[in-house]
This record gives structure tokens, sequence and C-alpha cells, in this order.
């Protein structure tokens, strides 16, 4: 059972989520560089109290998530569809949200589609509602707008320190039967598409995550483990530690931790037919009034 000090800080962490995403909603215009869209917002989390639960990332057209700008990237917004996706945490209370914004005008019905689906699903949330309802749910109604919901994409569990956790949310039809449950803060994510309505992993990573300690023999490798152990296990992007290391160490460095399963790698997720894919997210407590907390 959550305490009133957890509820508390998941409260804060989502106001400051959702003001932080609404600012970069704000930031996402023609001619404006992604990256400095998206050090901006990190910049906007921090100077609201919070702390950055995952790096802010903006996925342009076919890219369904898991894309964040290196410290070279030089893409500029034009016309593209774009889905903006931040997470921020108040003393380890994670809470994630997401939104699409349209650049080129083609694609409103689908920027629809996925608002229409979290819309549909914040009327029944409650607790012991079946997950499988949930995904059902998410599916028709992006079906209704003649879309495929992302199938292997699905909600999540937030938690302390911990952006992905159980229970997992479908974004389509499933055979689950588990309920949800007094105490849980979950995400609801749907993911709509114009093409497969299935990701791949395609791209060279730029976000990874802490999976265990370890000790290191070279000492710069050293040196970068221990920044990233600072994140707690949250993820971490290369850009952020391209200010402390030349760009060999750190190549070095990750490919190293990787290899040795103290990290993992979280390469951009594209549609497999290379359809454009909308997004919309918010963070609830379950409770017996549910409460949304971005």
């Amino acid at each position: 059972m959550l305490t009133q000090e957890q509820i508390k800080d998941w409260k804060q962490s989502g106001k400051i989520s959702a003001e932080a995403l609404q600012y970069g909603k704000s930031l996402i215009k023609p001619g404006a560089s992604m990256l400095e869209v998206l050090e901006k917002i990190e910049s906007k989390i921090k100077e609201l109290g919070g702390e950055i639960a995952f790096p802010a990332q903006m996925a342009a057209n076919e890219v369904a998530a898991h894309f964040c700008p290196d410290a070279d990237d030089n893409t500029i917004l034009e016309d593209q569809i774009l889905s903006l996706d931040i997470g921020a945490h108040v003393n380890g209370h994670v809470t994630d949200t997401a939104l699409t914004v349209d650049l080129s005008g083609k694609y409103t019905e689908l920027v629809k589609a996925s608002e229409q689906a979290l819309h549909e699903v914040m009327k029944v949330l409650q607790i012991g509602i079946e997950i499988g309802q949930i995904g059902k749910l998410i599916e028709e109604t992006i079906a209704s707008y003649g879309y495929k919901p992302v199938r292997n994409l699905s909600g999540h569990g937030v938690g302390i320190y911990n952006v992905h956790i159980a229970p997992n949310i479908p974004n389509c039809m499933s055979q689950s039967t588990q309920k949800l449950e007094k105490g849980m803060v979950i995400a609801i994510e749907p993911f709509a598409s114009t093409g497969a309505g299935v990701v791949i992993e395609k791209g060279a990573p730029t976000v990874f995550s802490l999976l265990q300690s370890r000790s290191v023999r070279t000492g710069f490798v050293r040196d970068v483990l221990k920044e990233v152990e600072q994140r707690n296990e949250l993820p971490f992007t290369t850009r952020w530690l391209l200010k402390k290391f030349s760009r060999a160490q750190l190549t070095y460095a990750l490919k190293q931790l990787e290899e040795q399963h103290i990290i993992r790698s979280y390469p951009p997720l594209v549609d497999r037919a290379n359809g454009m894919v909308s997004q919309a997210e918010k963070t609830f407590l379950i409770d017996d009034e549910v409460t949304l907390l971005t």
C-alpha cells in the first residue's frame, strides 16, 4: 500500500512531467533544433523541482520510440510527425508522458487515433479492470480510424527509480485476465501506425541503462561506470556523458560495459513497414478514485 508521502511525491512528479511536456510541445516548430528542444525540456524538469527519469526523446515519422539525439545531432524540425516522450521523478517516483505533434499537416487523424484510444481507456480505468479489456479497447479505437495499434509496444507500470515494471499493458487484444490493483501506478500509451503495427530495432542506440554493478579494469571505463551508477538504474544517454568523456573513450567504454552485461542498450524502434507512428501517454494512480498524474 502506498504511503501518503509516496502519493505526494508521485503527484508532484506528475505535475512536473505534465508541465514539461506542454512546454516541450510549445517548442516543436519548423526550424527548431531537435537537440535544443529536448535539452530545454530536461532543463525545465529540473527548474520545476524534479529530476530526469529518462532522457527526453523525440521520435520522427516511422520511428516509434527510443530515439534520443546525440550531442552532434543536427536534426531540424520541418514537416515531420513527432512523438515527444518525457519523464520526471521526485525522490525516485517516476511519471511518464507523451504526445504527438504533426508538423506536416498530413496525419491529423493518426494523431487523433492514439489520443482517442487513451481517452477511451481513461473512461474505464478502475480497480479490477482486466488488462485484456484495456488492450481490446485501444485496438478497437485505433482500428476505427483505419490504423493499426503497435502490437509489440505497451503501457506499463512505473515504480521508484524504475520506468518499466509490471504490469505490462498491451495496445491490442490479449488473453490477459490480470486486473489492475489498488496502489498501482501505470502508464497507458497507445501507439497508432499507418504501417505494419510492429516495430523493429534499427539504428545505433544512444539510450542505455545499468543492469548490474561489477568491477572493471580500465580506468576511464570505471569512471564512465561511476557516472552511470549515479542514475540508480534509470536510463541515460550518450550526450550527457560526452560532456565528461571523449567520443572515443565513451564508445569503447559502452561497448565494454554492454559486452559484460553491465549495461543494456535501447536502439531506436521503427515501424517494420516504415509506416508513420503517433503516440499518446499519461500516467495514472490506481486508487478507489483513479488519479490522472500527468
